[in-house]
């Protein structure tokens, strides 16, 4: 009955009727763009005056900002997890959304977006596939459900009105999960620009009045606490359909120079928000050690009978092999500073061990051969050409996933999410009893690993040895077996 007597969440209520300037436009109002980039800006508003509205934009027609703008587009954020060890569980309103808008209901108000004055940045994110050419949106005349082209229209827009100004060019800060998202963006907006025949002047001002900055995000944002929506609620003395759960961990680097530190003070909050010339390494140390973590640890873990991260890494097998696998081998083939190194993996197991968020691993599993190609694979060449030997907890992980896809181990299927091709080849080199000839023929298959990894010494007959033990005994023995042969 309590919860009967509570009013939804709006300006009046909560006293946030602070008005912001327009500075920025975000594509994507969704659970992550909520948990990240608003609640960063939002933190700049807070503690350091940065005084920054965003107007945000539904991307696709099946979106809902209109649930926002019913509550003055403010929402709760709970961010809950674990930092060196410790338990965090904090909430806050986020009051940094002025204005939420769906093209394809008001699209003038979209278009409108262009004129404003103080207008300076664009954030996205509309998924890995957002960022994509549609040759169907062959004319300038909207609302364009493609992405790129909605900016193209912003853009464009903003040109005519304020006649080329090159002190009116945006920064564009795309938040997709692709590499180069910003570069592979700025190149679709001009292929729109040609496909439209826009005049050759604004294709010349993207290119030099506007700014396209390289990123690399990583928070988890399940979003909508559904399953435990209800302890939620009791925390708070409003209504709020809209709250949103995140991780309290936070990284956000872009690629960038001074003039983007001066215009945004990231440096005045306590984040891990990184202004750097080149982002490739922080995106290599996160897909070999906390994607690559999730993926080198999977196969022992699910042979071992675990079904969620956290009971894996708490478990005193799999977290010690993880542990081992990521510092004494992963970790040597990056050739980054080992002190940040130790630092961000430290961070990962921290994450891994969240109590808050259950990530199954069977969710991780999907497309697993793939992943592990280019998560785990290079690590372990790295390591043998480096060492000239073989990594033998990569090793030991490899042979689990030749494992895995047999399709069940002792009475428990697994379900193989993967590409057909890949499940049916695997299903071929298992009707062998030889572990030899399974190594051998897994290992050389160029559909897997778009290499011949029989080539790589010694390889073959350690796979082999480690199916052989995994086989015969549990996985912790199977693994000491394996560590004892060839120490």
């Amino acid at each position: 009955m309590e919860n009967q007597t509570k009013q939804q969440l709006n300006r009046q209520n909560s006293g946030l009727n602070t008005k912001l300037p327009i500075k920025i436009v975000q594509f994507g109002g969704g659970n992550f763009m909520r948990g990240f980039t608003d609640y960063v800006i939002d933190k700049l508003n807070k503690e350091a005056d940065f005084n920054a509205g965003i107007v945000n934009v539904q991307p696709t027609p099946n979106g809902s900002v209109h649930k926002l703008e019913e509550q003055g587009n403010l929402y709760t954020l709970f961010s809950r997890g674990i930092k060196k060890g410790e338990i965090i569980d904090e909430k806050c309103v986020i009051s940094v959304i002025q204005k939420s808008i769906n093209p394809y209901v008001d699209y003038n108000s979209f278009l409108e977006l262009a004129k404003e004055e103080e207008l300076e940045f664009v954030f996205s994110n509309t998924t890995e596939t957002g960022i994509a050419y549609d040759e169907t949106e062959n004319t300038y005349e909207g609302p364009h459900k493609n992405f790129p082209a909605k900016v193209a229209v912003l853009l464009h827009e903003r040109y005519k009105h304020f006649n080329g100004a090159e002190d009116k060019g945006l920064r564009i800060i795309p938040c997709e999960l692709i590499e180069e998202n910003a570069i592979v963006l700025k190149g679709i907006i001009l292929k729109y620009a040609k496909l439209w025949n826009l005049d050759e002047g604004f294709a010349e001002w993207v290119e030099k009045s506007n700014h396209f900055h390289n990123t690399l995000v990583d928070r988890i944002v399940p979003g909508y606490p559904k399953d435990d929506a209800a302890t939620y609620e009791d925390q708070l003395d409003y209504e709020d359909p809209m709250m949103v759960v995140s991780e309290t961990f936070l990284l956000w680097v872009i690629q960038g120079g001074e003039d983007l530190k001066q215009r945004i003070p990231f440096d005045q909050i306590n984040e891990q928000i990184l202004v750097v010339d080149d982002i490739q390494p922080y995106r290599l140390r996160k897909v070999r050690i906390l994607n690559g973590g999730h993926t080198l640890m999977l196969a022992p873990a699910i042979l071992a009978g675990k079904e969620i991260v956290k009971e894996a890494i708490d478990d005193q097998f799999i977290g010690t092999f993880l542990s081992e696998s990521i510092f004494n081998e992963v970790n040597q083939t990056l050739g980054l500073d080992e002190t940040e190194l130790k630092e961000f993996a430290e961070e990962v197991f921290d994450r891994f061990r969240n109590p808050f968020i259950k990530h199954h691993l069977a969710s991780i599993a999907l497309y697993f051969v793939s992943k592990f190609k280019v998560r785990v694979v290079p690590s372990l060449l790295t390591y043998v050409e480096r060492n000239n030997k073989l990594p033998l907890n990569l090793t030991f992980s490899l042979a689990s996933l030749i494992r895995f896809y047999q399709g069940s181990f002792g009475e428990k299927s697994f379900p193989l999410n993967e590409e057909e091709a890949i499940v049916n080849r695997f299903k071929e080199i298992w009707k062998n009893e030889d572990y030899e000839v399974v190594s051998e023929q897994a290992l050389s298959e160029e559909l897997f690993w778009d290499t011949d990894l029989t080539k790589v010494e010694g390889l073959k007959a350690a796979v082999a040895k480690a199916l052989y033990e995994i086989d015969h005994n549990d996985m912790e023995t199977a693994y000491k077996n394996f560590i004892q042969f060839y120490s």
